[in-house]
């Protein structure tokens, strides 16, 4: 039977799998696994070893996705076959307590284990991580197998070899961190098995110790044991080669040398004592360590210079670094500063204090010189705020912290701690956890992020339930209604795991309170150690499925009780069999229903299309600035797997803040060649030049003078409190000169547009500061000499993201180039547009089956602003120019290619309908006009049932569809479609007319169309 689910998990997540990359994270992790490159910390070498490993059998380096995808799905089917073992099990061994089993309890049992696995196999969460390449599906298959060796362990103990299980755990523990750190979390639940297997008598004192002891373990491995280690070779590779002048490496070899010897040493010990616990302690060590050793992949890639070398951990002191993940910096979990802090300056009594120090290579002295002054160097905002727990405690989410937490949005108070506690309850826990745990087994309302909103809610689909934490469920706009995220399960799988819950508890409370401990350390430690801010960039369920797994165990467990519950009044097999058949379709059967259709991503390109749009919108030769993850990563993998336009050079600005960044951007990659930038290492190295504070000597200097004097370091000034250096830049207004023939000589001007060009750019970097990533923008623009094009993704609305020349644009496809050609932007359109080149960068754009009523994921969904935006606005430059004909059939591309229903973002559209109208296609502009009249007046006729209360609630929303629908009969009667206004506004007049309540009791009225 086990094998069975295995092949129908399988089934289903190979039939679902996206054929390509995806966003977020896995292009980078596709890229860095087929050709073994180097991770964003804390890295997953073990995941890129694998990966390397299923990307090996790509038949085409297009198929490498497909295959590092499929690792994922082949993980995840293995989950789901140890957790039917483990549901198996735990019945037999903790709740039937027999050896031999009746064929009415094999029934229930393997149909308990059928169910849960099952159930879990569909859930939301899971199976999103199931078929893309991400981490989390190889970090369920360890924790799962981890968990499944601890009761086979435990139940061993009284055998003489039982301690191979322990060393077989502890080299998967030492493999976890290869992969994901989460999978540690299971160890005080076998760590507690352990306890009530060996404890004949338990007392409230030894439960304590035992707990604590557990926990101590966790955090031994965790923190003190691997960094430790990493200390260790750290401190010998430093030590050796400064004090004794031996070669780079030579500690680090020598540490593992001794560390060879040390396990030499205790293991004789042990043999010669006859020491089986000694033994057993250190080759649980040992294997931990020898499982933690394919950390050893990423100095050794490093070293290899790889195209993707993330920090450059090329030695034991900056691995050490990076498993710290030292780059983001400091978190406080049990006491710290409150977002607060940060209103009231410094510490009175110590305003700073030390850094890390960082060690670098000095070749020619042949040494680690520590390159920063660590002394003092951060500062520290005042103790006054600072408190126990502090969950509020980032002070760029204030708004949002205080919105929550009922803290009046001007208070620059401190929380108290009953504020602290109710946002950590309320929305950490509730809103960040308890949500993500009902969309996989009560049901989910959208696919949208939710912001404490109508978006991202859990959904039960029994309608009195819903109605009383979401509003009226009645006359739903079909937006709603058709979103295929929408998936209800009526609270059948959660009611299936409540009763498992209840009689597990009442069975067996020792096996009980182990999976408890797995649940909650996967689950509300996760949240509680990550201590997340208020709307993160997308939704972290992901990131607590391991306790989902575990609750699915109880779900399992669920389907055994019920028969036992009922069997004092019918029994048998028939019974047993129809209590299994009809939890399998309370649960998982009705989970792969609802679930299929937002799951199923088998025909999905959106990602790999998006990143060829953007790489194919760029001159040969041509640097291109990306901001977040997925206006970098996707475009990584096309170039780095599937080979696209490997001519181009790809710099991401969050991380050209780094020196590796910029050291790495002066190599030559592929066909692309080296940036400019001519600084010397020691001007930008860690510490130096971060950040460069105003001192203005003149009101505008020469680009090329701007730089020199920033790297003069003479140009700086020494804070008195704390002794740090203080580098400054010159002038507000940079001048960089116009090489005009070189500017129509490599094509960054068309010939036509050759009598736009001015003679100079003049960037206005502001008062507020620079930093390192502007000045190595800045030190490659000066060297350019025109001769290179340079483009930005527009994923960013900061000005220093495009190098502060908003005014010298010139949109190009999906990417934005900087051109010698002044054109003032209004809002966020930005740049000329040279309609040749334009119309024909959009019509080589692959669009793939976005049109063909696939599941369109948000990510894809909201692509369709920028794509909507471009193509109005090149096809308003040919309506200006009077190339009606092209304008109609951009606009035409554009409603094909994003059906208006299946995409959204309504609001997008008006500008088309206008020039519909304009391009005298009147039935086109009105077709348009009339869906999204009809979307308007669907959500205005929903809140228009709501009770007055809810609707001031939902203000917002309803102004604005209240305004969209008027700005569209504006739209109308402008054009002279009298017919359609008047219609549409006697239809306007009556919506008004369901909200005489709110009009009433508001002086702030909707406003009547013109």
């Amino acid at each position: 039977m086990s094998i069975l689910v295995f092949i129908i998990a399988l089934f289903t997540y190979v039939s679902t799998l996206e054929p390509t990359v995806s966003f977020w994270d896995c292009g980078e992790y596709i890229s860095t696994s087929a050709k073994l490159q180097v991770g964003h910390p804390p890295g997953a070498p073990l995941f890129q070893m694998l990966g390397a490993f299923f990307a090996m059998f790509a038949t085409s380096p297009s198929k490498v996705a497909y295959m590092v995808n499929m690792m994922s799905a082949i993980f995840s089917a293995l989950t789901v076959l140890f957790l039917f073992w483990t549901i198996v099990h735990i019945l037999v061994k903790y709740i039937i307590k027999k050896d031999e089993l009746s064929v009415t309890q094999q029934i229930l049992v393997l149909g308990s284990a059928t169910v849960g696995s099952l159930a879990f196999a569909f859930s939301d969460s899971f199976w999103f991580s199931a078929v893309e390449a991400e981490v989390y599906a190889a970090a369920m298959f360890l924790t799962s197998a981890l968990f499944w060796m601890g009761l086979k362990w435990v139940d061993s103990l009284d055998e003489p070899r039982a301690n191979r299980w322990l060393i077989l755990m502890a080299f998967l523990i030492g493999l976890s961190f290869g992969v994901h750190f989460m999978v540690l979390l299971v160890i005080p639940a076998i760590g507690m098995m352990y306890y009530f297997k060996t404890t004949e008598e338990i007392t409230p004192k030894s439960f304590v110790i035992a707990n604590v002891v557990v926990f101590g373990i966790l955090l031994f491995i965790f923190k003190l044991l691997l960094p430790w280690t990493m200390k260790f070779f750290s401190f010998f590779e430093i030590f050796f080669t400064n004090t004794f002048g031996f070669p780079f490496n030579t500690g680090t070899v020598i540490a593992g040398l001794v560390t060879v010897g040390l396990f030499y040493y205790f293991l004789k010990k042990a043999y010669e004592k006859n020491n089986r616990l000694m033994e057993a302690l250190v080759l649980s060590v040992l294997f931990i360590l020898i499982g933690f050793s394919t950390w050893i992949m990423l100095p050794i890639r490093a070293n290899a210079n790889t195209v993707i070398n993330e920090n450059a951990p090329t030695n034991a002191r900056e691995l050490l670094a990076y498993y710290n993940r030292e780059q983001y910096g400091e978190t406080h979990l049990f006491y710290g500063p409150y977002y607060s802090a940060y209103y009231h300056g410094l510490d009175e009594n110590e305003p700073y204090v030390d850094d890390k120090p960082k060690y670098e290579q000095d070749k020619k002295a042949g040494k680690y010189v520590i390159v920063n002054n660590y002394k003092k160097a951060k500062q520290n905002f005042t103790h006054t705020h600072w408190g126990i727990l502090p969950r509020m405690w980032d002070a760029a989410s204030a708004d949002n912290y205080k919105m929550i937490a009922g803290i009046p949005k001007n208070s620059t108070r401190k929380p108290t701690f009953i504020e602290n506690m109710k946002f950590m309850f309320d929305y950490q826990f509730g809103y960040m956890y308890w949500r993500y745990l009902m969309w996989n087994f009560v049901g989910r309302q959208d696919d949208e992020q939710g912001h404490l909103d109508n978006h991202g809610n859990w959904l039960s689909g029994i309608k009195f339930i819903d109605e009383m934490h979401l509003g009226s469920q009645d006359n739903l706009p079909s937006d709603v209604l058709n979103n295929k995220a929408r998936n209800t399960y009526y609270f059948l799988p959660f009611l299936l795991a409540f009763i498992g819950i209840l009689y597990h508890s009442s069975k067996d409370l020792k096996s009980f309170y182990v999976v408890l401990i797995a649940f909650l350390m996967t689950g509300l430690a996760i949240v509680f150690y990550t201590n997340v801010r208020p709307f993160e960039p997308r939704e972290r369920d992901y990131a607590v499925v391991g306790s989902f797994y575990f609750f699915a165990i109880w779900l399992g467990m669920g389907v055994y009780a019920l028969y036992d519950y009922l069997q004092k009044y019918v029994s048998g097999k028939p019974v047993a069999i129809s209590i299994v058949v009809v939890s399998l379709l309370a649960a998982p059967v009705l989970m792969a229903k609802e679930n299929w259709d937002d799951h199923d991503r088998s025909q999905k390109y959106s990602a790999l299309n998006n990143a060829k749009s953007y790489l194919y919108s760029c001159q040969d030769n041509a640097i291109l600035y990306t901001v977040g993850d997925n206006d970098t990563f996707p475009l990584w993998y096309a170039q780095d797997i599937e080979g696209e336009r490997r001519d181009m050079r790809l710099i991401n600005t969050a991380l050209f803040n780094t020196d590796w960044y910029i050291d790495q951007s002066k190599r030559k990659i592929y066909e692309a060649d080296p940036l400019e930038i001519d600084m010397p290492h020691q001007k930008y190295v860690y510490g130096t030049r971060d950040a460069l504070y105003p001192n203005f000597l003149k009101d505008t200097l020469d680009i090329k003078d701007f730089v020199k004097l920033v790297l003069n370091d003479k140009f700086t000034v020494v804070n008195p409190d704390n002794g740090q250096t203080m580098y400054l830049y010159p002038s507000r207004y940079v001048r960089v000169p116009v090489n005009k023939e070189n500017a129509l000589k490599y094509g960054i001007v068309a010939p036509e547009d050759a009598d736009k060009m001015v003679d100079e750019l003049i960037l206005d970097v502001g008062e507020e500061g620079i930093y390192k990533a502007g000045l190595a923008m800045l030190n490659e623009l000066a060297n350019n000499d025109w001769k290179r094009p340079i483009y930005f993704t527009g994923g960013s609305f900061k000005d220093e993201d495009y190098l502060w020349a908003k005014n010298y644009l010139q949109l190009d496809g999906l990417t934005y180039k900087l051109v010698p050609i002044y054109t003032p932007y209004e809002g966020i359109d930005y740049g000329h547009i040279n309609t040749d080149s334009m119309y024909k960068h959009v019509k080589k754009w692959q669009w793939g089956n976005m049109n063909k009523g696939i599941y369109l994921d948000p990510e894809t969904r909201r692509n369709s602003l920028v794509y909507r935006g471009v193509l109005y606005r090149l096809a308003d430059s040919l309506f200006v120019e009077g190339k009606k004909q092209k304008a109609e059939e951009i606009l035409d591309l554009s409603v094909e290619k994003m059906p208006v229903e299946d995409f959204g973002y309504y609001s997008s559209l008006l500008d088309y309908i206008d020039l519909y109208y304009k391009l005298d296609k009147q039935e086109k502009a009105r077709n348009l006009a009339r869906i999204l009249l009809r979307k308007f007046k669907e959500y205005l006729d929903y809140y228009a049932g709501l009770p007055l209360q809810q609707k001031y609630q939902n203000f917002d929303d309803i102004e604005r569809n209240f305004l969209l629908y008027r700005e569209v009969l504006n739209i109308a009667a402008k054009n002279g479609d009298e017919e359609l206004a008047a219609e549409k506004t006697k239809e306007f007049t009556e919506l008004m007319d369901k909200y005489q309540d709110m009009l009433q009791e508001d002086e702030t009225q909707p406003v009547q169309p013109e």
